[in-house]
This record gives structure tokens, C-alpha cells and sequence, in this order.
């Protein structure tokens, strides 16, 4: 049997630093994954620019429906977590509020929110996605390593801050994000699992991140790109 529960608010949270050349597509695939959201449930983005000195701001103010916040951390653990704390704003019930993370490298399907809803109704807590990276951006020894070394089924064992999602509440009983310069999202995800959330790995919300080689965060998905580089 399924706990059902119901989600009223949808906050859509995504770090950028220096992210103008990547922002408009990512930002567009967004739009329309929110546009698939049936109503009554309010949906919200907040673009959380971290010491940008290039135009993201400029691309984000060309997306109206964005809440663009400019910090100067340095530390993305903290800036993930400043993200969360806009979908606070006029909050009763924090199992109600659902928490969708993704980059401002990151393109997602038009059912990426829609998909993380059905099983946030189910009753999970805490879904995690898969990421792949895009071919274009790969020669093809580098995307062939990758590939062998990514079971991207359900029930998968990746964690990627590119595409996970969890209700305010579950996120709050584990102290949040902690502020570290990487791996900020493996070890959230690793604390919700032991205290029992009840959690889903699905393919089905997949997304494609950029696949650079040289990213904005040390020990990110790109270093990983780039160990792979023969």
C-alpha cells in the first residue's frame, strides 16, 4: 500500500556561477517542465547567482517567472541551501513544499517536475535522478568510459545535485545542506536515507548536464569528466 500525501507548492532551486552561456537553454526546459505542472500547485524557481561576473543575471531577468538571488559564497553547499530557504516564503506546511534541484548546465525533460510528483503522491520523500552528460561535449572514448561505468535503471546507486527533489520537511529533519565546496549533495542524500525517509532512485526524471571538463565546483561531475579523459 502507498502513503499518499499531497504537495501544494513546487520550488524549483538552482545555483549558478558564471553560467550565462548555458542559463537560456536551461532555463527554457525549465519553463516548460513547470508549464506541465497541473494546477492548483503553485510552481517557483529561485536562480541563486554565486560571484558571477559575467551576464547570468542579464539571461535570468529575460525569464520573469525566475527568483534571481545574487550571493558572494563561494561554497555551493551554502548557495543550494540559500535556494532552499526562498520556498520558505508564505510556507505553512513543509511536507507540503516540495524541493526540485537541478544546475544552470543542466537541460531537463518536459516531465521532470510531473514524474517526481506522481511519486512524491506515493508518498516519497526524496527522489533521485540520473544525469547524463551530453554527447556533444565528449570524444567518444571519453563518453564510451563513461557509459560503462553508469547503470542508469531504476533503482540506480548515483547522486547528482543536477536532478534530485524532496519535500521541505525531509530536508529539514536532517539539518539541510551542509556547507561544504562539494559533495554537498551526496552526503544529504546519504543522511536522509538513515533516518528512513522513504526515498525512490528512478531513471524516469533523467536529465543532460553539459559535459565540460572544467566546471565551476572542484570534485564535481566535470573533474569526474575530466579523470575520465584518456
Amino acid at each position: 500500500m502507498t502513503n499518499e500525501h499531497r504537495i501544494d507548492v513546487v520550488h524549483v532551486v538552482i545555483p549558478a556561477r558564471d553560467e550565462e552561456a548555458y542559463l537560456p537553454r536551461a532555463l527554457a526546459s525549465l519553463e516548460a517542465a513547470m508549464a506541465a505542472v497541473p494546477s492548483p500547485l503553485s510552481v517557483r524557481a529561485t536562480v541563486v547567482l554565486d560571484l558571477c561576473t559575467d551576464a547570468s543575471l542579464s539571461v535570468v531577468s529575460r525569464f520573469p517567472w525566475v527568483d534571481a538571488v545574487s550571493v558572494s559564497c563561494g561554497v555551493v553547499g551554502r548557495v543550494r541551501s540559500l535556494g532552499v530557504d526562498r520556498a520558505r516564503d508564505g510556507a505553512t506546511d513543509p511536507g507540503a513544499v516540495w524541493i526540485a534541484c537541478t544546475d544552470a548546465d543542466t537541460v531537463v525533460p518536459p516531465s521532470w517536475l510531473v514524474e517526481q510528483l506522481v511519486l512524491a503522491a506515493q508518498g516519497r520523500e526524496l527522489v533521485v535522478g540520473t544525469v547524463r552528460p551530453d554527447s556533444v561535449d565528449l570524444p567518444p572514448d571519453v563518453l564510451a568510459a563513461w557509459e560503462s561505468r553508469h547503470e542508469l535503471g531504476e533503482g540506480h546507486t548515483h547522486v547528482h545535485g543536477a536532478n534530485m527533489g524532496f519535500t521541505l520537511a525531509a530536508y529539514d529533519r536532517v539539518g539541510g545542506f551542509e556547507p561544504v565546496s562539494s559533495g554537498e549533495d551526496v552526503r544529504l542524500v546519504a543522511r536522509l536515507q538513515r533516518a528512513g525517509v522513504v526515498w525512490s532512485a528512478t531513471a524516469r526524471t533523467q536529465v543532460v548536464t553539459s559535459g565540460r571538463r572544467v566546471g565551476r565546483v572542484a570534485d564535481g561531475f566535470s573533474s569526474y569528466l575530466l579523470e575520465l579523459t584518456p
